[in-house]
């Protein structure tokens, strides 16, 4: 049975390729009334190049999405003396080459650089994918400051549906840390991978066969609720802690605990306790999976000024406007890297040779010291904090390969972006 379904699959696959043929390089998305055939953004192709430069900027086009309200006064964005930048040309160039879709610098609470590539701008948003999961982490340190979170319990203490399950050996902190040793690898090419028959489909953000008719009183894995409970099991060769496994189920953990914990929708709690307290200038909004729960490993879509007002407030210690609107020891946690955290980086072999420092909280520390680290986000999103040069840069991109390790067009952008932090920091802020 089993080989009879993955035949279908391929089948299946194959016939679909035959229909809707790849893009030339020449193809751009979406054009005419009706698009043109070759043209079309579906739910199927919205993550290939070129199609995923219209679709990363409306992903509410080929998923389902729930909104993040706005509220408040908007607090502007003062321009701040672009000239001490120098010329800016070859940075700007860098990112047009790399599939950059925007990008902006700030230093202090001022804008010194912003460019928008390829038809994107200001007031649109895009998807953000896994920086998501650095959104969680930090809701999460709220429920943690008041006290109503053990960072060192199982995650099957707050929530019993996962007594089965692979996280109930875990603990919460080794969730954060994506250290939880479970037997489920994160796969984004093999159509046979649990990835992408039974994980993707849940969350209702890849493509297969028939799966967006599943219905939930016939479909054991229905969202990603059911896929954590269900499908997740321990893996016998490791112990939670003794090894960094990059792992989105981790996020998707996260996001239950804040529900579970607040008594709160994902998106409610950080609409009402993140995005009303930044001033932001426009709604964001959230994809959800099949059953309609946030996507809170990769879902958050906002503008590129309102991810900077996000990133300005980390780099604050949880401050933005006079405002603390996160608990700056949460904030600085990130931050304290254990040997442990260290070393575990340094073992896993897929980014034992990028420049992260350690993974932590669901961040990305590039120097701890400096207050050096980012949230990343698959093909290309980035928020780039930098404590030291008093610097945040936020960047979005329709990068046609998803992993950021071993990819020239991800270390680019950061490599540009790192150097010009470095410049910033020897001059001081003015």
């Amino acid at each position: 049975m089993q080989i009879m379904q993955t035949q279908s699959l391929r089948s299946a696959v194959l016939a679909l390729t035959l229909l809707c043929p790849l893009a030339s390089a020449e193809t751009k998305p979406m054009q005419g009334v009706p698009p043109t055939r070759d043209s079309q953004v579906t739910f199927h192709n919205y993550r290939d190049s070129p199609y995923s430069q219209w679709a990363f900027r409306n992903a509410g086009a080929p998923m389902h999405v729930v909104m993040v309200p706005r509220q408040g006064e908007i607090v502007p964005l003062a321009a701040g003396d672009s000239s001490r930048l120098g010329a800016m040309q070859a940075f700007d160039r860098t990112f047009a080459d790399n599939f950059a879709d925007g990008v902006i610098v700030m230093q202090g609470s001022r804008v010194l650089h912003e460019k928008y590539f390829h038809g994107f701008n200001r007031h649109a948003q895009h998807i953000w994918f896994s920086m998501t999961k650095s959104l969680a982490s930090s809701a999460f340190g709220i429920l943690v400051e008041q006290g109503k979170v053990d960072l060192q319990a199982s995650p099957a203490h707050y929530l019993p549906e996962l007594k089965n399950s692979g996280f109930a050996r875990t603990t919460i902190q080794q969730v954060l840390d994506h250290a939880t040793a479970i037997d489920f690898k994160e796969n984004y090419t093999d159509l046979e991978s649990d990835f992408f028959r039974h994980y993707a489909p849940a969350l209702n953000m890849a493509w297969l066969p028939g799966a967006a008719d599943a219905q939930p009183e016939t479909a054991e894995i229905y969202g990603v609720h059911d896929f954590l409970v269900k499908f997740v099991k321990p893996d016998p060769a490791l112990e939670p802690g003794a090894a960094f496994d990059y792992n989105s189920s981790n996020a998707d953990l996260l996001g239950w605990l804040i529900a579970r914990i607040s008594g709160m929708g994902f998106e409610e709690f950080v609409q009402q306790q993140i995005w009303a307290k930044l001033g932001t200038e426009h709604d964001a909004y959230l994809v959800v999976d099949r059953a309609y729960m946030p996507v809170v490993t990769g879902g958050m879509n906002a503008t590129l000024r309102d991810a900077a007002r996000f990133g300005l407030m980390i780099r604050d210690r949880g401050r933005f406007n006079g405002l603390q609107v996160l608990p700056a020891n949460w904030v600085d946690a990130s931050l304290k890297l254990s040997p442990g955290l260290i070393a575990n980086m340094a073992a896993n072999t897929k980014y034992r040779h990028e420049p992260w420092q350690a993974y932590h909280n669901m961040w990305w520390l590039l120097d701890a010291a400096k207050g050096e680290y980012c949230a990343v986000g698959i093909h290309g999103q980035v928020i780039y904090i930098n404590r030291s040069a008093n610097t945040v840069m936020a960047w979005y991109s329709s990068q046609p390969v998803a992993s950021s390790a071993n990819n020239p067009t991800f270390h680019a952008k950061l490599n540009a972006s790192r150097e010009l932090a470095r410049r910033l920091a020897t001059q001081g802020e003015r």
